[in-house]
């Protein structure tokens, strides 16, 4: 006689019989019947069989099938269908909640070090209250998505390796970045959901208002903010501070003069239109003629003279002041619940006004002087937008401040530099149209080309979402075999096509209300025309959908033997696969009539996830699955020694081809700000290269304990003291942006991080 049941979780528990009873008047209540003399008569049928088969104790699983089989024996074919159905539902809850829990107790008991998943994001501090809480949302949802949301093959896919499905936790929610246009939001004011923000009316007001937008959007989005012309959008607010400190001076410098001279005159002139920012050259004609008619010209020389210096001098400082507190701000202030500071950049460096001029200079400077305890701020990423004719050559208007962003990038790693010139950003430029200028979200995100093309502009637009697709595993699955290659490279291209429509049909279901300030406040392109409860495909379909790759380097050195870094004939194959690539995001365009996009994969959490599950198929293989990582996108691979300019010319032919977003960078070493020169040098390179967005990495390290910035090896060069309790600080930058110290790395970046080697600057 049986008298134990074996649970699942191997408990040993008293077998009763009224839970078979329960189970089966369920199945027979949801079939519309309800008769307990058939239940009865059913039980009894199945204690017998449990009896006969079985001595002692019998599992869970045995009970269910014996139940199975004896409701088909006697003909209940639709309750049998109905019992299989909630048992395979109960199976998958209880298998959710079995992998789940095992995620919720590593994050619990295992410290930041030894937990993975706690450094996924270097930019969320995995040991805080909020960024637990963060993490147990981002599992949990990943796993219901996966189990419950996801097509099978979709889920399968991404589970095997086969492709990574990005911010999968915010799968249903929401969209990943934008653009954002500071001009638009402010005119008028905007609000947020502690109240109506009015327009801003001083340089000090528009650079906290732009943090505010930006932590806004932030909490609307999983991805980040780009303020995509920014020296253009603060100008406005130089121009109103000038004004008010022009006033102030004139009053108070005519007081010296005449205590009852009025001014109403000449404040009438001054609406009509601002005075010049110019401490030399900014005396208005009308102004200086109605003060001829009351003073002597010395006097009114003297008066002008006064007012033009003070009111020049103050603005300068209220913006150097404001560019220092925007950067403070971006570096302390927190989104989604507190667990994270905003994902910000900034490009700019094509105003030539000398309001905009006057943003760019100190936005440099304040980034060059660092944080208030001297350190290298991590946000706001900062691009700067080089362009012929406005910034390049010696003569064009912010010539002097390119070369100012060489000595800051040099010393603070920032600004990064993308390019107005290169042929695939120049053929969407218009003269005198600052929203034709290409800007990159910091990562390396470019929102461009659009098939709606009354709009090809960047502001007020950006990516939807992106799927990256597992290069090397294609190449070891073909073992080695072009063809067999691409017909896998075509299969999971279809797949993660057809992926990103079905999530885009989610996020253009929901509606303006459940985006409270990127569509609430007309942050979107067009979303200002909607009403509260409309739904998203009329603004979104301006977004972009990008399918993004990783490993290019591993998968030519399971195809031909070699890198691209290597082999001439490796690279001809990596351009060829890209063009491929490229070809197919163009032709699901046309087919779905949407921004189908392809991108070089910012891959921070994602490098050592794929490799990890390719060495347990395949083993270790030289070159291919033998480190931590699989090398970003299309990179040369970071421990393969090869000049700056080689690596440059040699990554430049693939920017084009990832219309979604690029960024290449080379490795320099020691302290780049006692060698301009050399950082200029490379920075041309690129450019001529055609390139669209780059970066110089160098180290940039701080002993905290006695303020010393520079390089650090073993011993601060300063104070002389060894690492300990106390380390020191080294950062670094990880996919177009910077982290801070190395122990916030995941495993896999860490290691890409200490395998890096140093490119030299001199041409092969």
């Amino acid at each position: 006689m049986v008298d134990v049941v074996v649970k699942r979780d191997g408990r040993r528990m008293v077998f009763d019989k009224e839970k078979i009873k329960g189970a089966l008047f369920k199945a027979f209540k949801a079939s519309n019947y309800a008769n307990l003399e058939e239940t009865d008569a059913i039980l009894k049928r199945i204690l017998v069989l449990i009896n006969e088969q079985y001595e002692k104790e019998i599992t869970v699983e045995e009970v269910q099938n014996i139940v199975e089989d004896v409701l088909l024996e006697l003909g209940y074919q639709d309750i049998a269908k109905r019992y299989i159905i909630y048992r395979n539902e109960r199976t998958k809850m209880r298998e959710m909640n079995t992998s789940l829990m095992r995620t919720f107790c590593s994050m619990t008991f295992d410290d930041e070090e030894g937990n993975n998943l706690k450094r996924e994001n270097a930019n969320v501090n995995g040991e805080t209250a909020m960024g637990m809480m963060l993490k147990y949302g981002s599992e949990g949802a990943k796993d219901f998505y996966k189990k419950f949301i996801l097509d099978k093959r979709y889920a399968k896919a991404h589970d095997d390796g086969y492709i990574h499905i990005h911010d999968l936790d915010f799968y249903n929610f929401t969209t990943t970045c934008c653009q954002i246009d500071l001009t638009k939001l402010f005119k008028g004011g905007f609000s947020v959901s502690e109240g109506f923000l009015r327009e801003p009316n001083s340089i000090q007001t528009y650079a906290s208002l732009a943090c505010i937008a930006i932590q806004s959007n932030q909490n609307d989005q999983h991805g980040g903010q780009s303020i995509c012309n920014f020296d253009f959008d603060m100008a406005e607010g130089v121009k109103k501070t000038y004004y008010k400190h022009y006033k102030r001076n004139l009053q108070k410098a005519i007081s010296l003069y005449d205590e009852d001279f009025k001014l109403d005159e000449i404040y009438f002139i001054l609406s009509k239109k601002n005075p010049v920012l110019d401490q030399n050259n900014g005396v208005d004609e009308q102004v200086y003629q109605l003060l001829e008619q009351n003073f002597t010209r010395p006097v009114v020389e003297k008066i002008m003279k006064f007012v033009l210096k003070n009111s020049y001098e103050e603005t300068n400082q209220d913006t150097y002041q404001a560019m220092e507190s925007l950067i403070h701000n971006l570096n302390s202030m927190h989104s989604r619940a507190g667990a994270q500071v905003p994902f910000s950049s900034l490009n700019y460096g094509t105003d030539t006004s000398s309001e905009g001029r006057m943003v760019i200079k100190n936005l440099l400077l304040s980034t060059e002087r660092g944080l208030g305890d001297g350190s290298t701020p991590i946000f706001p990423i900062q691009i700067f937008k080089v362009k012929e004719g406005i910034n390049y050559n010696i003569g064009d208007p912010n010539y002097d401040l390119l070369q100012l962003s060489f000595r800051v990038s040099s010393k603070r790693l920032f600004p990064n530099y993308s390019f107005l010139d290169s042929d695939f950003n120049k053929m969407f430029y218009k003269e005198d149209d600052p929203k034709t200028e290409v800007a990159y979200m910091g990562c390396r995100t470019r929102v461009m080309g659009n098939i709606f093309s009354e709009y090809e502009k960047t502001p007020g637009r950006g990516n939807l979402s992106f799927t990256s697709i597992n290069l090397p595993r294609l190449a070891l699955e073909a073992q080695g075999n072009l063809e067999n290659f691409y017909q896998l490279l075509d299969e999971y291209l279809n797949l993660v096509a057809e992926q990103l429509y079905e999530r885009f049909k989610i996020q253009v279901s929901k509606r303006v209300y459940n985006f409270p300030f990127l569509m609430g406040q007309g942050v979107w392109h067009n979303s200002e025309n909607l009403n509260y409860d409309d739904t998203l495909y009329e603004v979104l379909k301006h977004g972009s959908l990008t399918v993004g790759f990783i490993g290019l380097a591993e998968t030519l050195k399971v195809l031909t033997g070699y890198h691209h870094g290597e082999s001439e004939k490796a690279q001809n194959l990596g351009l060829d696969i890209i063009s491929y690539m490229r070809k197919k995001m163009d032709l699901e365009t046309v087919k779905r009539h949407l921004n189908y996009a392809l991108i070089a994969t910012p891959a921070e959490g994602l490098s050592g996830r794929f490799v990890k599950i390719d060495r347990k198929i395949y083993g270790v293989i030289e070159g291919v699955t033998n480190h931590e990582y699989y090398t970003n996108s299309f990179h040369i691979p970071v421990y393969y020694p090869i000049s700056a300019f080689k690596k440059i010319s040699l990554e430049a032919p693939y920017h084009k081809l990832t219309n979604g977003g690029h960024i290449s960078y080379v490795e320099l070493d020691g302290n780049l700000s006692q060698n301009p020169e050399a950082f200029e040098t490379i920075i041309r390179h690129m450019h001529d290269c055609n390139i669209g967005y780059g970066s110089i990495n160098h180290p940039v390290d701080r002993d905290p304990v006695c303020g010393y910035n520079g390089v650090i090896n073993d011993v601060c060069p300063k104070c002389g003291r060894k690492e300990n309790v106390i380390k020191f600080e080294r950062i670094r930058r990880i996919t177009g942006y910077l982290v801070g110290t190395l122990e916030r790395f995941n495993n896999a970046k860490y290691q890409e991080v200490l395998e890096r080697v140093k490119h030299n600057v001199k041409h092969d």
